[in-house]
């Protein structure tokens, strides 16, 4: 194989690829060595059919596999030999081709500009630790307290309360008669929660212990008894025991309850809680100062081809007249994102980051507990769809350089009160909301445009004759 590169136009090349006929040849002749063997051929025996005998029969389906496999393996070692990553796919151009002849061709290739990634290793950002003064941790340990409150028995002619624990037999009827489920022994109920059917608590206020009351309530949307829904039912209810909440003893024996060794172990684990609360919201803002720095490392050239896809996507569904009046806004933000993820593709790779099944199946796991109940949607999601696996795959991808990023970088190291945290986190967001704001007005017309940022997934050479994968988008 002879390769010469034609042609260079910045990143745009041209590499002209000649195979010899002997080469040409002897794929010929190792495929009809590999069908001699599965053709059958009235006359002949299994495997002993001539050589001419095939190249009568099937050699115009042969050289068209052939020629397809050629393709395929001298346009990758070409591209692979010359360290040449193309942003796209190559076009490829026969020249010269056929039985007993040399191929000629030519691919021409958008080839992704070299980056120097050297300033990754020093890049600066905030890094922040949230200090937690002892008053936010009691705080928040006397708001647990609230919300685990002891009851204490009262005496007989005590007269129920909101927040009072109120224990009693019920029996119900609709219109006079009874229904599945109507009976219930020894309910308890936290007056003023509303928790068992909509007033009902408040109809139990000033009610005493050995108190026989009618309560009535309508039957809600999702009661089993479909024929029953939104029907007035009548409840005989008969109160056993009235209970008044008293504060609970904030000490060792409450820590115990809530798993901790203690309540100084206590008081470090609720600490640590409150800064951990915190901790996801700065560190994406140092990921993000750090992908403000990386905008600002020059990258001589940008793919045209890599731009204008990203316009269309970021212009997707927009009227052409608003596309065109957007153009240099999009052609802009197009520009920073594929520089961004290329500089981050570098890195990736000079660093040799992967991503694991393991991990990508531990990203579902953590989506699908942020969607308790959906669980199998999301699962069918992924199962149905790889896009979205792809997709997902580079965002992990992503969020790993941008970690060993941070490891090799210079922080900035801040620590901060809670209140402070509270402020930088808030400004962060307003900053953020302008923008948005900004770009829907933009976009005003878009009602089906959705951005993505460009995904870090590097492109790999692929045989000419089949897609090659570009620098994809999120």
């Amino acid at each position: 194989m002879k390769v010469t590169i034609e042609n260079k136009k910045g990143l745009n090349k041209d590499l002209k690829i000649l195979i010899d006929k002997e080469t040409m040849n002897s794929y010929m002749d190792k495929k009809y060595e590999e069908i001699k063997g599965t053709v059958n051929l009235k006359g002949f025996r299994p495997g002993k059919v001539p050589k001419e005998v095939l190249k009568r029969q099937f050699g115009k389906a042969v050289f068209g596999e052939v020629l397809d496999k050629v393709l395929k393996d001298t346009s990758t070692k070409a591209l692979e030999e010359n360290k040449i990553k193309p942003a796209g796919q190559p076009k490829l151009d026969l020249k010269t081709y056929g039985e007993d002849k040399e191929l000629e061709y030519v691919l021409s290739v958008t080839e992704l500009p070299k980056v120097d990634i050297k300033s990754l290793e020093n890049i600066k950002f905030d890094q922040y630790t949230v200090k937690i003064d002892d008053s936010e941790t009691d705080k928040r340990i006397k708001e647990i307290a609230k919300n685990q409150p002891n009851f204490k028995d009262t005496k007989p002619e005590t007269k129920a309360k909101e927040g009072d624990l109120v224990a009693l037999d019920y029996k119900a009827t609709v219109d006079g008669k009874e229904f599945k489920g109507n009976e219930g022994k020894n309910t308890q109920l936290t007056l003023g929660k509303d928790l068992f059917l909509k007033g009902f608590d408040k109809q139990l206020i000033g009610a005493k212990k050995d108190d026989e009351k009618i309560v009535e309530a309508i039957l809600p949307e999702n009661f089993p008894e479909k024929d029953l829904v939104n029907k007035k039912a009548k409840f005989n209810c008969k109160i056993l025991n009235i209970k008044q909440p008293e504060e609970v003893k904030i000490d060792d024996s409450f820590a115990k309850n809530l798993g901790a060794k203690d309540l100084k172990d206590l008081k470090i684990l609720i600490s640590k809680q409150i800064n951990d609360e915190y901790k996801n919201s700065l560190d994406q803002l140092s990921k993000n100062q750090i992908l403000k720095e990386i905008e600002k490392i020059k990258v001589e050239e940008v793919p045209e081809n890599l731009v204008q896809e990203e316009i269309k996507i970021l212009s997707q569904g927009m009227p052409e007249d608003e596309a065109k009046k957007n153009k240099k806004t999009f052609e802009k933000k197009a520009k920073t994102r594929i520089k961004t993820g290329l500089i981050l593709n570098e890195f990736g790779e000079k660093n040799q980051i992967k991503v694991s099944e393991v991990e990508i199946q531990n990203e579902v796991q953590k989506q699908l507990r942020m969607m308790p109940g959906q669980e199998k949607m999301v699962m069918d999601f992924y199962q149905k769809n790889p896009s979205a696996v792809a997709s997902l795959r580079g965002s992990v991808y992503e969020e790993k350089i941008l970690n060993l990023i941070k490891e090799k970088g210079k922080p900035n190291k801040k620590e901060i009160s809670k209140s402070e945290a509270e402020k930088i986190l808030k400004e962060a967001h307003e900053h953020n909301h302008d923008h948005e704001n900004q770009d829907s007005k933009k976009k005003s017309e878009v009602k089906t445009a959705k951005e993505k940022k460009p995904s870090t997934k590097t492109a790999k050479s692929k045989p000419a004759t089949k897609k090659t994968k570009k620098v994809s988008k999120k």
